[in-house]
């Protein structure tokens, strides 16, 4: 039988994780759980897997170079691609976040039609505000990014009517888009867009997509979403656009430093909202299965699924 490597778990939420692992693996897996890098690297005795958050891991890795697996418990995983170290194989999260992602993006893009929070506003005045709302049927979404998660989005929008144009590198069809585009297509792609949700990776060819130019193409109605990375997005192009209505408002749940600063202009711009990372939570139902299955191909050296390309960032 196939050796059964032994694991460290590193994650702020590592005995849930570990107690999971236990529950769904076939066979016992040794596993040391620990809550944070300190506890890592103390406890490290030379393992060759590594289960955990990309942040905590990378603070560590070159101090473990006995590693060659690490399996992330984020979607993003920028931490360990920042890092110079290669050689390892490294896995992500795919196929789970849809549906969190997806409830998310509506509620917000509900909320700006219905307008909630103009409505509760009111309320609090005692006003009776019979302005009508809009509606989602009919409008054009546009996706940056046409992965697993943007095409659970597309999928979600076909219920509510809407048309649904996607921006990938290749602008190859994808499921759930009624049309791509590549991604020195940009312009084009932006004009018309009612709707736009950026759920791309952070590499160098996404950084500050969305500036003063790029934005200045959308339409003034537009409202923008980001659950991907925040370096697609100039954050004081997008206060500039705010501030001066040329556009709609904006929804922001990924920021390039978290917690966002109290001191940020972002707190105070108009017509943005901002939620603190909160768009898709890695709960351990819904990883851990990942894990359990790499882990078993793993041990008997099967090509494992979601692999990263640690040059290409996703």
């Amino acid at each position: 039988m196939p050796d059964c490597p032994d694991c460290l778990v590193v994650a702020t939420n590592a005995e849930e994780l570990a107690e999971e692992v236990a529950r769904l693996a076939a066979i016992p897996i040794t596993i040391k759980a620990c809550s944070s890098a300190e506890q890592a690297l103390a406890d490290y005795t030379d393992e060759s897997v590594v289960f955990g958050d990309p942040d905590l891991i990378a603070e560590i890795l070159p101090e473990m170079s006995t590693v060659a697996w690490v399996q992330s418990t984020w979607a993003g995983v920028t931490p360990l691609i920042a890092h110079d170290r290669r050689d390892y194989v490294l896995t992500g999260i795919k196929g789970v976040f849809g549906p969190q992602m997806s409830e998310y993006v509506f509620a917000h893009l509900l909320a700006h039609e219905l307008k909630v929070v103009r409505r509760m506003d009111e309320q609090r005045e005692h006003n009776w505000f019979s302005t009508g709302s809009g509606v989602l049927q009919g409008k054009r979404l546009g996706i940056m990014g046409t992965g697993s998660i943007g095409q659970h989005i597309a999928k979600t929008a076909e219920f509510f009517g809407i048309t649904v144009t996607g921006l990938s590198r290749s602008g190859a069809p994808a499921p759930g888009f009624n049309d791509v585009m590549q991604m020195d297509q940009l312009d084009d792609f932006l004009q018309g867009v009612d709707y736009l949700v950026a759920v791309l990776p952070q590499t160098a060819g996404t950084d500050k997509l969305l500036n003063t130019a790029s934005l200045a193409k959308l339409p003034a109605h537009a409202y923008f979403i980001n659950v991907g990375r925040s370096n697609v997005v100039d954050d004081d192009a997008l206060i500039d656009a705010l501030t001066n209505n040329r556009l709609a408002g904006a929804t922001l749940d990924v920021f390039d430093e978290e917690p966002l600063p109290q001191d940020s202009p972002l707190w105070d711009t108009p017509n943005l909202t901002i939620t603190a990372h909160v768009a898709a939570a890695s709960h351990p139902s819904l990883i851990v299965p990942i894990f359990v299955e790499n882990y078993r191909r793993y041990r008997h050296k099967q090509t494992l699924k979601y692999v990263v390309d640690l040059d290409a960032g996703y």
